[in-house]
């Protein structure tokens, strides 16, 4: 029964396939920012339907941003910063991996 693969194994593996790697990163990226957005709607108090109205879009592309199951244009980022009175910083910065 050594064969048994663990989950830490398996992901490690998956990882290691070609583009795996950049897809997890756009999916935690993704996620990071639906967070953000999540926070900062419920910080005004607002509804996903609150929000998607004010940015000009629907409640259930709201709520699937927020899940982090779609990585967002920039043009969407900023709807969305203005809807919530906020500026949309993009940039780049120093990896904390990097030796």
């Amino acid at each position: 029964m050594s064969d048994r693969v663990d989950w830490n194994d398996l992901r490690d593996r998956r990882l290691a396939e070609p583009g795996a790697a950049e897809a997890y990163e756009a999916t935690r990226i993704a996620f990071e920012l639906g967070q953000a957005v999540r926070h900062l709607r419920e910080n005004n108090g607002w509804s996903q339907s609150q929000l998607a109205q004010a940015a000009g879009m629907t409640q259930s592309a709201v709520a699937r941003f927020e899940a982090g199951g779609t990585v967002p244009t920039l043009p969407v980022l900023e709807r969305l910063a203005r809807a919530l009175n906020m500026k949309l910083d993009v940039r780049f910065a120093p990896r904390s991996d990097v030796a």
